[in-house]
């Protein structure tokens, strides 16, 4: 799969990243990244860059881990869908993507 490039401006920060994801899914996922850095910075009143950063990546976990725990529990009783763990399993796949992306290749800020 070829890789796809994708520039990011938030929060005072430009840097590009390479996935090997399609660039509508990556500019959707950016898009729902910047909704959720503005509820953050709404909610909390947060100012700084770096803090509004890190509240939005835990409330993302937050997200995930009661996505987890939901599929656990529809698991558990015999409900889960094999597309519902088709979902998760690209959207794991894809963060560790974009962890090796970052690993790999330094940040340009600009």
């Amino acid at each position: 799969m070829p890789k796809h490039e994708i520039r990011m401006d938030i929060l005072g920060t430009s840097f590009s990243i390479a996935a090997d994801e399609e660039p509508a899914y990556l500019e959707n996922l950016l898009n729902r990244y910047h909704l959720m850095v503005d509820s953050t910075r709404k909610v909390t009143g947060l100012t700084d860059p770096l803090k509004i950063a890190i509240v939005t990546g835990f409330l993302l976990c937050d997200e995930i881990q009661k996505l987890h725990e939901e599929r656990n529990a529809e698991r558990s009783v015999g409900h889960i869908s094999e597309e519902s763990e088709k979902v998760e399993a690209a959207a794991l796949d894809l963060i560790a993507r974009i962890d090796e992306a970052l690993d790999k290749k330094p940040l340009i800020v600009s």
